[in-house]
């Protein structure tokens, strides 16, 4: 699980070093957000692995945007955050990050879309 304090806490970081607005627009849209990657139906796991997880969180967290700001910067680190519990990590360049975030939070592309790219560009943590 992704704890709400954690999450809190790394967008103040997020937006004392990066600038911004603190600040949540919406907390039921923030929780809902970090819940999403252990949600089960019928006790199955809806996003089984690790890149399903950290598509869904990202997603999540761009379409609910629930902060007054910083929700794109907030959303990659939790995803990244979510794939290091797994021992993951992503090996793309700047461009390559910011280009599927900003397609991402524009709504071009999707969690499929999304979890495909997480999947291309994932490794192991030692590798990465």
């Amino acid at each position: 699980m992704i704890e709400l304090n954690d999450v809190l806490n790394i967008h103040n970081i997020l937006i004392d070093k990066f600038g911004g607005s603190k600040g949540i627009r919406d907390i039921g849209a923030l929780e809902s957000a970090i819940n999403r990657p252990f949600a089960t139906f019928d006790n199955i796991e809806l996003y089984p692995n690790p890149a399903e997880k950290a598509a869904a969180v990202l997603e999540s967290i761009l379409i609910n945007h629930p902060f007054i700001d910083g929700n794109k910067r907030t959303a990659y680190v939790i995803m990244r955050l979510v794939l290091l519990e797994y021992g993951l990590d992503i090996l793309a360049n700047q461009d390559e990050k910011y280009k599927m975030v900003i397609s991402a939070s524009k709504g071009d592309i999707r969690f499929d879309e999304i979890k495909t790219w997480i999947q291309t560009h994932i490794r192991n943590k030692n590798e990465a």
